[in-house]
């Protein structure tokens, strides 16, 4: 048999590296093969992520986006009306002059300038609107802006408080509107886009919302959804819209009702003693000066205050509030219309207000006060109103749904507080009568000193109301304090939220045992004084209720940080257990953030 007729035997297999020259290197069998089997696991994962879509944390408004292009006619027009009526007011005879003194080369030189002047004026809007551009990203909020000089700002999203949506009659018309973002510890709105489309405005504002509710998922504070679903809790009626304006107006016209009556009033009676008779008589002249004179004023005082009355409904018209898991939603406005957030996770203090009018009617409103600036859509007081107006079981439930208080065990502060308020109100009484005394004697006025005098059976009345309508109570999960009878404000301040407490003593509540307790929220009404007060309580009490409120407070955050680290799981992310105030152990584990 020849060779090619024996069999030839297959070759062994060369599964060792001994018996395998291609494979005898061990530096490259350690390092080629794993780093191939982790490019081909990179490429799965790279694979797998593409087929399940973007992230959450994408921005679905991708790369830098520039203002409508109305802005620059707008903004022309704007600041050029103002302008044109400057000229007009300070500098409209000095140019008729010019142009009528036949200086025909001063005068073209006057043209060239306003020519240039006006294309110099153009020419700015253009550049600021080409120059400035804005992105949303993943973490912040990126505004570039400025002409000359090239500004670049970045505002992480968690330190969004709101998104405000504002737009007057002529926005409206040209379908733009202005975008306000306000941060937490803001002095001021910390960011404006003037102005973008109104698809655009809202596309932010919902988009900002959702990456914030994304990043606090990843965090174990919120089990929210990618898509926020709200339902609508309260749509002002006609009927509560007139209520508004009725109790707006401002109950302060009394003191000018009371002062009218105490210097036109003598005067007027005078007219019924016989020996005025031939002085004043009772002809034309005599009614227009003692009647319709001081009617006159008295009207145009109580014009205004309905016409106040009338613009605060034209504020609210169409007010809507919507409700999500995570944040509220209002709309209003008649003339400038106004669309804003509140974030329920910033929330210091709600404030049920009711003033004289409202009480005796059953209406009330509630106002939201978040952590830092709040939004600058008209409100002065430092609050956002939630409800304006409306039946006070109904803006009660409300205000339950967000934060579950009890407000049926108000205590009242003792009465010797009742009989401070007596002394107080009749000593300002005094000054009063006794000023008016003086300058009845030493000056050639008659200022009728006797008239504030009818007042003195109020004094009781009056001290006896203002006590009825202060309270405090300390709940499982809030501290509660009702003070004001012109306007009661009964403020609900979860534990979480305490900032400090406080006690004090002016030297005339020393005198009584009597103590106010403060107590501190983020809020920017702390800014103000205006505060959760029990005012003028027991001295003993005031500081049972500051170290009450001291340890709720830290137990509260205990609680907080215990229903995290549920929500987030065995891992423990985005929650310390050794956190305290001020900790970094997120918003939860910080007070009054």
């Amino acid at each position: 048999m020849s060779d090619d007729d024996h069999p030839v035997d297959d070759p062994p297999a060369d599964d060792s590296p001994a018996d395998n020259p291609e494979t005898d290197d061990p530096q490259l069998d350690d390092s080629e093969t794993p780093g191939a089997e982790r490019e081909t696991v990179s490429e799965a994962a790279a694979e797998e992520a593409d087929s399940a879509g973007p992230s959450p944390a994408t921005p679905r408004i991708e790369g830098p986006q520039r203002l409508n292009v109305l802005t620059i006619p707008y903004q022309i027009a704007q600041q050029g009306v103002s302008i044109a009526i400057a000229i007009f007011v300070f500098g409209g005879g000095g140019a008729s002059a010019l142009f009528g003194s036949g200086r025909s080369l001063l005068a073209i030189g006057a043209i060239v300038a306003i020519v240039l002047g006006i294309a110099a004026f153009v020419g700015y809007f253009v550049a600021r609107y080409r120059r400035f551009e804005y992105e949303l990203t993943a973490d912040t909020f990126d505004i570039r802006s400025g002409v000359l000089s090239r500004r670049t700002r970045e505002i992480p999203l968690r330190r969004i408080q709101n998104v405000d949506i504002s737009q007057n009659v002529v926005q409206r018309a040209l379908g733009i509107a202005e975008v306000g973002l306000e941060t937490a510890g803001g002095g001021g709105t910390e960011a404006q886009l003037q102005y973008v489309g109104v698809d655009d405005a809202e596309a932010l504002q919902s988009e900002i919302s959702r990456l914030s509710r994304v990043a606090k998922t990843a965090d174990g504070e919120t089990t929210a959804t990618d898509e926020e679903r709200f339902e609508t809790v309260f749509s002002i009626t006609e009927r509560e819209l007139g209520i508004l304006a009725l109790i707006s107006v401002d109950l302060r016209i009394a003191s000018f009702l009371f002062f009218g009556a105490s210097i036109f009033a003598p005067s007027a009676a005078s007219m019924a003693q016989p020996d005025s008779w031939w002085e004043y008589g009772f002809g034309l002249d005599s009614l227009v000066g003692a009647f319709l004179g001081p009617l006159a004023a008295l009207g145009a005082v109580a014009v205004l205050a309905l016409a106040s009355g009338v613009l605060n409904a034209a504020r609210y018209y169409g007010f809507r509030l919507d409700r999500g898991e995570d944040e509220l939603r209002y709309e209003r406005g008649l003339l400038q219309k106004f669309r804003g957030t509140i974030p329920l996770s910033k929330v210091q203090t709600l404030t049920l207000e009711e003033n004289v009018l409202a009480r005796a009617l059953g209406y009330a409103a509630l106002t939201i006060e978040t952590a830092g600036y709040t939004p600058t859509s008209g409100e002065s007081n430092g609050s956002q109103s939630a409800i304006p107006v409306a039946e006070r079981d109904r803006v009660v439930s409300l205000a339950r749904s967000l934060e579950a208080f009890d407000d049926s065990t108000l205590e009242r502060p003792p009465k010797r507080a009742r009989l401070r308020y007596g002394f107080r109100y009749a000593i300002g009484l005094a000054i009063v009568v006794a000023l008016l005394y003086a300058g009845t004697m030493f000056t050639d006025f008659q200022l009728y000193w006797y008239v504030p005098l009818v007042a003195v059976p109020l004094v009781p009345v009056a001290a006896h109301y203002k006590w009825k309508n202060r309270g405090y109570a300390l709940g499982e999960e809030h501290v509660l304090t009702r003070n004001g009878f012109w306007v009661r404000r009964q403020k609900v301040v979860p534990y979480h939220r305490v900032q400090t407490v406080f006690s004090s003593q002016t030297v005339f509540q020393r005198r009584r045992d009597l103590a106010t307790v403060t107590v501190d929220t983020a809020g920017s009404q702390s800014l103000t004084g205006q505060d959760a007060k029990a005012v003028d309580i027991d001295a003993e009490t005031a500081e049972r209720i500051r170290e009450e409120v001291s340890d709720e407070l830290y137990g509260a955050l205990a609680r907080r940080r215990r229903q995290g680290r549920e929500r987030s799981g065995p891992t423990g992310v985005g929650v310390s257990d050794t956190a305290g105030p001020g900790s970094p152990g997120g918003e939860r584990g910080s007070p009054g953030d």
